[in-house]
């Protein structure tokens, strides 16, 4: 099969990742899988380091360029589907027309509804398929008027790592300055006010009453980033917060840690909890969105009903100091990611919707 992914993110978040995943293990079961992307983005320059064929467009009208690219690929008839993997990809590919000749496939990964503009709702109607990361979106994605039976689920994926090492983690621990036994939580992901790391640094006091060398690894950047740090002084936890920016190698972060936590508001699913839990950590989340399509609390994680500070610091406590039941939970959490949320079972089920709809010959 031939398949054109679109991205035309400029930046590298979960989305980003889950197109990398896919466009490796397309063509790791022998399809021919390329990428439409824009120049000098993260997910181009990873997926040519990976041997994928890439297509550029220019950041600036990137929408518009990158629809005149792909009438003219879709045309020459290079590709069995177009899959758009975010919604200005959706948009280049509805403005370029791909899905008068090729089915079209759109990924769905925001926990907002779809706006109900007339623009909006039209790129959406194009596609042969909505791919939902969960069943929290495609929920959202029929109450926007959309017909349930062009909408599918399917959960991110992430790869599984090899079992833990003594000696890997005392060097990751050492990296991020972690003395001896310290009890170190971490949390990744956009800082941004949906995903609640205020919760969690206002929960750092109480945290470390109890357990006063604990510390906090926050990795990520975005708008809240300056707010944290600020709140972080008030709070008279500064050095104990460590703010670690964007982190190329992020095993380094899994690898260090005790435990994870997500603090998410409104979250779609959750890459980086899904992460952690095939890392074996102990997590701790907030029952919202797609999250409870991975946890079930008590047995491979510990869900809450809301972000107060002192209900966040309980369950970590609990994890950092009931050792036998938190790394139950932790093996119990990676079975979970083997079982239902491998890159592997993420790229078959994708697969097998591609393969159902160019089987019927017929663009969206």
């Amino acid at each position: 099969m031939r398949v054109l992914v679109v991205d035309l993110d400029r930046a590298w978040r979960g989305g980003q990742n889950q197109a990398l995943l896919l466009l490796r293990g397309l063509r790791a079961r022998g399809h021919a899988a390329e990428l439409l992307s824009v120049r000098g983005a993260p997910l181009a320059a990873r997926a040519q380091a990976a041997g994928v064929p890439v297509h550029v467009v220019p950041q600036s009208s990137r929408r518009w360029r990158a629809a005149w690219l792909l009438r003219g690929l879709v045309g020459e008839k290079r590709f069995d589907i177009v899959h758009a993997n975010e919604a200005h990809a959706l948009t280049a590919a509805w403005l370029g027309r791909a899905h008068r000749r090729v089915p079209l496939a759109a990924a769905r990964r925001v926990a907002f509804p779809l706006s109900r503009g007339r623009f909006s709702l039209a790129r959406y109607r194009a596609a042969a398929c909505i791919v939902a990361v969960s069943h929290f979106v495609a929920q959202s994605v029929v109450e926007s008027g959309l017909p349930a039976s062009v909408v599918e689920v399917v959960h991110d994926g992430v790869e599984i790592p090899y079992p833990l090492s003594l000696e890997s983690r005392l060097r990751a621990r050492e990296r991020w300055g972690v003395a001896g036994d310290a009890p170190l939580l971490g949390c990744v992901g956009y800082l941004l006010p949906e995903k609640g790391q205020e919760f969690l640094v206002r929960a750092m006091p109480a945290v470390r009453a109890s357990l006063p060398s604990s510390r906090l690894l926050l990795v990520g950047d975005g708008l809240d980033r300056a707010k944290l740090e600020r709140l972080a002084d008030e709070l008279g936890i500064r050095e104990v917060v460590q703010f670690a920016g964007h982190v190329e190698d992020i095993s380094d972060v899994y690898r260090a840690l005790d435990a994870f936590v997500f603090p998410s508001l409104a979250e779609p699913l959750g890459s980086s909890l899904l992460a952690a839990m095939a890392w074996g950590l102990p997590v701790v989340a907030l029952a919202r969105g797609g999250v409870k399509e991975i946890v079930e609390d008590g047995r491979d994680g510990l869900l809450l009903e809301d972000a107060a500070p002192q209900s966040l610091a309980a369950a970590v406590v609990r994890l950092l100091t009931e050792h036998n039941f938190a790394r139950g939970l932790g093996e119990a959490g990676r079975e979970t990611i083997v079982a239902r949320f491998s890159a592997d079972r993420m790229v078959e089920s994708t697969l097998a919707i591609f393969e159902r709809l160019t089987a019927t010959g017929a663009p969206g």
